[in-house]
């Protein structure tokens, strides 16, 4: 049976069985503060086992796209080397939210293995919740166990522990037991030898578990305590890829049609041949799983970056590229090749690669290019440290200098030392980066409690669309704590005037007044599992009362202004540089707005003109706001709305019509275009392959830029001696400028060449390295001269110059490359630590760095001690 149908079969099976069959949705989540991307079937629904909203219908399924690369569900490591981890897979999923429970969830899943798909029963095996004798002293799930008995012999049912067979959504949440059942695809030679039973659960790669049925029955609270939820649910998650691997009758996932094709094509690239020699075929592996995530991570609209979930994205990217440099001898880009045979693999089942085709190739081959040229630069580092080295192990704190600083793999620095017979100090390595792991954890560290209801009231309605003003009542509260905002209260109103952040645009603040006056104010507005929560720093005095909440009307405003302008300028992009421009991403904030689009190549000036002119005679036309709420997403799409890159959307939308512009969007707008007054472009560049990026500010904002540009007009003319051509005038004085900085320019070079023989016979030898550290009357262009001039003549140079210029002092490091190798010097490093002698910092390379401060009397103080780096 190939991949498209089992795929179909589960679906089809479960809308027979009054299930609603709903799409995967969006790999990247936008308003689950938890989660950085979905990792199970069940993400995408917690706002209904949460009670947070209700689905149409209780029963559902679907395919899911789902990532584990971060967080507790990490498999990234494990990916390549065994045959059924993956970093993107699919999850078979069937729910239900307060209707079936285990008897309906146990039967249809037995149903669809043996009957709809065959599969023997005599290598199935299931497991049941043990029960557990810590604080929850949970019993064991004697009701399950009572199900499965009905259908399938007893030695097959096998008792699981809490780790196994306890599933919780986190440390707080919907909760409970779960019956997994693993299947058993060994030899019958292998099976006679020993008892499947045995390998349940113990990484086997033919013993594997296939199905998860989760009993959603406890909720767990902030204090660690369970308590019955006031409904059951169920929750399944079946691997795709795994089921695949059992149907189509082979050992390994990577050798069903999910992955074949993919494999083929890589054999076809780099020439090497999968099935003779493990090193290549854990490349082929990794790269032909990597490939997947990247692709669908790129079509769900998470680009690589440097940052977040775009930083997990690059760095599975990377992995692969490595992989294929190291093991498959790729020294150029090819993963981009494999988004073809990946699209007419899965366009299918997931159009959206279809539709984001072209960019996903421009965005991993740009990736793909940049960090071949990070691992060239690695290689010739690491071949300095390997020359210059007096010993076989290398210093763990230079590895992770090689990882940190230049983004050079561990794992690959470790392949390459071993390869030349040498070794690195894990430990030093491993305390390194433990460090660095401890602050991001620290800095991200957030402890909730339980909330504290005051109204039992789930229905929240959102007003914010028509009034800024309301009369509310607090249903329900928390306190958070985090490193990085500190104590903070969240706070659920009944009806809220509140915009919470979304689709690009920033939550409204504002303020709540009780009737004595007393205030709190809002600093931010968030949507969690489709809850608006409103964040304060305390608590209202009166918290049962009715409260009066209102928005900041100024920041709403201004907001609003730069939310419509993006759609405007949407328009404009798509009329002035062709359809082809699709949005990729935005930021809306009182101040500006950020606009990314897919577009191939940097816009002209006459261009960008365009686009502002476009804008501006809407603005002028003074359009009025044709919103529409709650209707059907087809009829929506049916007259013209666009649907925005990366968005989640329901069955019913919003939709927001300005003239000929029309978009899905929940956000808020102004009420006729003319309330913008004006639009301006403030710059414009690339942030990806084939993306750029417009910022762009209105209304008051734009008042400010040109008050501030017409200020500054005016003070240039006054320094110009009022020149009637002021242009002309600055022209000239440029010009006059240019000619005296050369003839400058010349002189301090004539000045520093004649220093640099003067300070070749000041040289000192310390400990075999050429030292000197000096106070120059240069400027820093003309230290940086001087130390690479006597930085070419010598390849065991040390030198620290420091200079005062204008008022301020100046500290500038230069280490010959050699001694950064072998002695394990940073000039970068230096300077930070010199640089509290002058009361000021900086920074740079390992060879070469500077600091500047306001304090030059500290000079002479940080020379006398540079020595010591050397000593």
């Amino acid at each position: 049976m190939k991949s498209q149908d089992i795929r179909n079969t589960f679906l089809n099976f479960f809308e027979e069985k009054k299930h609603s069959i709903v799409p995967s949705a969006p790999m990247v989540l936008k308003d689950d503060p938890t989660l950085m991307f979905v990792n199970s079937g069940m993400a995408p629904f917690k706002e209904f086992f949460l009670g947070n909203a209700q689905p149409k219908n209780n029963r559902l399924a679907d395919t899911q796209k789902c990532l584990r690369v971060s967080g507790k569900h990490n498999d990234l490591e494990e990916v390549g080397y065994d045959t059924y981890h993956h970093t993107l897979f699919e999850m078979l999923g069937n729910w239900s939210f307060g209707d079936y429970f285990k008897k309906e969830a146990i039967a249809w899943a037995w149903e669809l293995l043996t009957e709809k798909f065959e599969i023997d029963k005599d290598i199935l095996y299931v497991t049941v919740f043990e029960g557990s004798n810590d604080d929850d002293k949970l019993p064991m799930d004697q009701e399950a166990y009572d199900f499965w008995k009905a259908l399938i012999p007893e030695d097959r049912i096998l008792m699981g522990n809490k780790k196994d067979n306890f599933w919780e959504m986190g440390d707080q949440g919907p909760c409970g037991p779960c019956s997994e059942i693993h299947v058993d695809i060994r030899s019958a030679e292998e099976k006679a030898k020993v008892d499947g039973k045995t390998l349940v659960n113990m990484d086997h790669p033919q013993v594997v578990e296939i199905w998860n049925l989760v009993f959603m029955q406890y909720n767990r609270k902030a204090n660690g305590s369970l308590e019955n939820l006031p409904d059951k649910h169920i929750d399944t998650g079946m691997g795709f890829e795994r089921l695949c691997m059992v149907l189509q009758g082979v050992q390994s996932n990577y050798d069903t049609d999910v992955f074949t094709p993919i494999i083929r094509e890589i054999e076809t690239i780099t020439d090497k041949d999968y099935g003779k020699n493990e090193k290549v075929d854990v490349a082929i592996r990794v790269i032909s799983d990597h490939v997947r995530a990247v692709a669908f991570s790129i079509a769900d609209g998470q680009l690589p970056s440097n940052t977040g979930a775009g930083y997990v994205i690059r760095r599975i990217l990377r992995r692969a590229v490595r992989y294929g440099f190291t093991f498959l001898d790729k020294k150029e880009p090819f993963i981009y090749r494999l988004v073809d045979v990946l699209v007419n693999k899965m366009g299918k089942a997931f159009p959206e690669l279809k539709e984001q085709r072209q960019l996903i190739e421009n965005v991993i081959k740009e990736e793909e290019n940049s960090f071949l040229r990070t691992l060239d630069q690695g290689l010739l580092l690491l071949d300095r440290i390997i020359t210059h080295s007096n010993s076989k192990e290398i210093s763990g704190n230079k590895v992770f200098e090689l990882k940190d600083t230049y983004g050079f793999p561990e794992d690959l620095t470790d392949l390459i030392l071993r390869e030349n017979g040498f070794t690195y100090n894990h430990d030093q390595f491993n305390k390194k980066l433990k460090e660095q792991q401890e602050r991001g954890k620290k800095a991200s560290q957030l402890k909730s409690d339980d909330w504290t209801v005051l109204i039992d009231d789930e229905e929240q309605e959102f007003i914010g669309y028509d009034t800024l003003e309301a009369q509310v009542k607090i249903t329900k509260y928390r306190k958070v704590t985090s490193k990085k905002d500190g104590e903070q209260y969240q706070l659920v109103f009944n009806i809220t005037p509140f915009y919470a952040e979304g689709g690009g645009q920033v939550g409204d603040k504002g303020y709540l007044e009780d009737a004595h006056g007393d205030v709190v104010y809002i600093i931010d507005t968030k949507r969690e599992n489709n809850v608006v929560i409103h964040f304060a720093k305390n608590l209202p005095k009166h918290i049962n009362d009715t409260l009066k909440a209102s928005v900041d009307t100024k920041q709403r405003y201004r907001t609003e202004c730069n939310h419509t302008a993006t759609h405007l300028l949407h328009q404009a992009l798509r009329e002035v540089l062709g359809t082809h421009v699709e949005q990729k991403g935005s930021a809306v904030h009182s101040k500006y707005l950020r606009f990314d689009f897919s577009h191939f190549s940097k816009l002209t000036v006459e261009e960008l003109r365009d686009v502002e002119s476009f804008v501006n005679r809407r603005i002028e036309g003074k359009l009025p706001l044709k919103e529409q709420r709650n209707i059907p997403m087809q009829k929506a799409i049916d007259e013209g709305a666009m649907a925005l890159f990366g968005e989640k959307y329901g069955d019913t939308v919003r939709t927001v019509r300005f003239g000929q512009s029309i978009e899905l969007c929940g956000g808020t707008h102004v009420k006729n275009t003319g309330d913008i007054w004006h639009f301006k472009i403030v710059s414009e560049s690339a942030v990806a392959a084939g993306i750029r990026r417009i910022e762009a500010i209105t209304s008051d904002a734009v008042k400010d830029f040109y008050f501030e540009n017409n200020r500054a007009y005016f003070e240039m003319k006054d320094l110009l001696n009022n020149a009637k051509e002021p242009v002309k005038a600055l022209q000239s004085l440029q010009d006059e400028n240019t000619s005296l900085k050369k003839q400058v320019d010349t002189l301090l070079k004539e000045k520093a060449k004649s220093i640099k023989g003067d300070l070749k016979s000041e040289l000192s030898e310390v400990n075999g390295v050429k030292f000197l550290a000096k106070k120059l009357d240069l400027d820093a262009a003309g230290i940086k001269d001087v130390c690479f001039e006597l930085g070419s003549q010598f390849d065991d140079l040390f030198l620290l110059f420091g200079a005062e210029h204008n008022g301020k002092a100046i500290l500038s490091c230069y280490i010959s490359k050699e001694l950064v190798a072998s002695k394990d010097l940073n000039a970068g490093t230096i300077v930070r630590e010199l640089g509290k002698y002058i009361q000021g910092g900086g920074g740079g390379q390992p060879f070469f760095a500077t600091a500047g401060g306001k304090h030059p009397n500290g000079i002479d103080e940080a020379l006398n001690v540079a020595i010591d780096y050397i000593k």
